[in-house]
């Protein structure tokens, strides 16, 4: 039997996307899974120039600094961005439109990347993945409850709960084999857990600053300043604190350490693209199924020291996949 309230949120709009789902573009269905292997491609980056340097936090700040720089040279090549972080951004505020706290996303975007210098090593990319979208999904219930984004509120749906439950058991079921042998990393995986929350807030807000401003970049502008400076300031405690890093190598000689920042800008840019044809639930599906995939190739093909690659993972991958199918579709109308 299917829930009423999923019933009555696709009245209107079940025709419409069930003729989008159909007639979804080849290329962005492509480049919608493509973009979660890219995701892991930077976790895996920013996770081996923090072995590198010796320091997670140090590579986090490395990864961000160069997407910023690439930022920074679209904001002077692209007059519509220089518009909205000038213009519009200040006009929103005044008008309170826009509020302070929908400008810290980017806290959200520096925790993933230190995560990933950080767990990566620890956890492998696999576990990492799966951890990442456990915190995600469930504090995604609550962003879109109290409609922290740019859309309506959403009601805490039994289909929505179940896959958020369903995430959380596939996240126990992938760590019980390295539990039961005493080299899971427990507050690595804590760490994760907390980044993938933050995302979740992180999209939330970057979409309302993209919203009210009219501008994508603009608040990916936003995001990767506010998170710069928040690692900066972490660094310079750790500094403070006694802990030293090490020159990491110049991009020329292993230029595989530095693809952390340019895959985050692009990232973005194509999740800019590809929503349109595709709506939210489709991407984010495709994403998401990317970023599985990916994440176990490479943990298989590529490992690193922590990485284990048990049939209790691989089954909570597997689970993790179906709740995330679970949360993206909707029951079809009779």
């Amino acid at each position: 039997m299917s829930d009423p309230a999923d019933e009555r949120a696709v009245v209107a709009p079940s025709v419409g996307t069930a003729h989008e789902h159909h007639h979804a573009p080849v290329w962005a269905l492509t480049l919608a899974f493509v973009v979660g292997l890219l995701v892991v491609i930077q976790s895996r980056s920013n996770g081996e120039l923090a072995v590198a340097v010796h320091d997670g936090l140090f590579a986090a700040v490395l990864s961000f600094g160069v997407g910023a720089l690439i930022l920074l040279v679209v904001i002077g090549l692209r007059p519509a961005t220089r518009r909205a972080l000038v213009v519009s951004l200040p006009a929103r505020l005044r008008t309170r439109q826009l509020r302070w706290w929908h400008l810290v996303g980017g806290l959200g975007g520096a925790l993933l990347v230190a995560g990933q210098g950080i767990a990566v090593p620890l956890l492998g990319v696999a576990l990492f993945t799966v951890g990442m979208v456990a915190g995600n999904t469930g504090t995604s219930l609550l962003v879109d409850r109290f409609g922290l984004g740019p859309g309506v509120p959403r009601p805490l749906t039994v289909r929505r709960v179940v896959a958020a439950v369903g995430v959380t058991l596939a996240v126990g079921l992938a760590v019980s084999g390295r539990l039961r042998s005493g080299d899971l990393v427990a507050w690595a995986l804590v760490l994760v857990l907390i980044a993938g929350a933050a995302t979740a807030v992180q999209s939330a807000v970057n979409g309302q600053v993209a919203v009210q401003t009219g501008d994508p970049l603009a608040a990916t502008s936003v995001n990767f300043a506010v998170g710069l400076t928040a690692l900066l300031v972490a660094l310079g405690v750790e500094h403070l604190a006694g802990h030293a890093w090490v020159a990491p190598p110049p991009p020329w000689e292993q230029p595989w350490l530095w693809l952390g920042g340019p895959v985050g800008v692009l990232f973005i840019a194509s999740a800019t693209i590809v929503v349109k044809p595709l709506g939210v639930l489709l991407f984010g599906l495709l994403n998401i199924a990317g970023q599985l995939t990916g994440s176990l190739i490479s943990d298989l093909v590529f490992p690193t020291q922590g990485t284990v690659v048990s049939w209790q993972l691989l089954s909570g991958m597997a689970l993790t996949a179906a709740s995330v199918a679970l949360a993206a579709t909707r029951p079809r109308r009779r």
